[in-house]
């Protein structure tokens, strides 16, 4: 079993989706974890009373941050305030995000920038406030998470694309700047995923059938499915790999 003891998580976009399923996998690993979330204030406090095992200050402890991701001032002060809550960082999960649709004749610039601002722009800003931290330790796991859409395109999604695409440039590039800290920074690849963000898509079943057939293991992940590899990602069983983009997908897409 993958033990995180006296590691400390954080989580973006913990409340719902593959997030909160990090936010189960890595507290069930002893990982204490910090988990943001937007809107969702109900569900995640529950999930914070839920997973924090606290009691006396003993490890691990669950909290939840509210955070924008699209100011630069909220995810600067989330992570001055786990720091001090928790006492250190030692990995960060990005998982938060949004996917829409978005054809090159409509899409206007200002839906174009705000895509962007929360899938990529915050990728750079929690990545920057969370290097020091892991400097100072001489330790850090970050994982990033993309989309095979980053990795071959999405027609009508085409800024979903860029934004993953970009994630997956960022990735490799910080991959060998941060190495000599002992931080890897690597990338979870997710195909189609049976949350939230695709119940409207999804809605048509029809349509999630035909997606079904496609994948060749014969099923639509979950989100734990997602998160398995991640906790991996996080743990000494990975410390050799660094830079890498992780598919998890059912072999619906190949690509390395």
């Amino acid at each position: 079993m993958i033990d995180l003891t006296n590691k400390v998580a954080i989580i973006t976009g913990g409340s719902r989706g593959i997030g909160e399923a990090c936010v189960k996998l890595f507290s069930h690993a002893n990982s204490s974890v910090a988990f943001t979330y937007k809107s969702a204030k109900a569900h995640a406090e529950k999930l914070e009373k839920r997973f924090d095992r606290s009691s006396n200050n003993q490890f691990p402890k669950v909290k939840a941050y509210r955070v924008d991701m699209e100011s630069e001032y909220e995810i600067n002060d989330m992570i001055l305030k786990v720091a001090d809550d928790f006492g250190r960082v030692d990995i960060l999960i990005h998982n938060a995000g949004i996917w829409n649709e978005g054809s090159l004749d409509t899409m206007t610039l200002d839906y174009w920038n705000e895509l962007m601002r929360i899938n990529l722009t915050s990728t750079f800003l929690f990545c920057k406030a969370v290097a020091p931290h892991m400097k100072k330790n001489n330790f850090g796991r970050i994982i990033l998470i993309s989309s095979t859409a980053g990795q071959r395109g999405e027609a009508f999604h085409s800024h979903y694309a860029a934004s993953k695409g970009g994630v997956i440039s960022f990735t490799k590039s910080l991959a060998v700047e941060l190495a000599p800290f002992n931080i890897t920074v690597n990338s979870v690849a997710p195909g189609w995923v049976d949350t939230e963000m695709c119940n409207e898509v999804f809605s048509d079943e029809e349509y999630k059938e035909s997606v079904r057939k496609g994948i060749p293991v014969g099923r639509i992940a979950t989100a734990k499915d997602i998160a398995g590899p991640i906790l991996f990602l996080a743990s000494d069983l990975a410390r050799h790999i660094n830079g890498e983009i992780l598919n998890v997908n059912g072999g619906s897409v190949l690509c390395g």
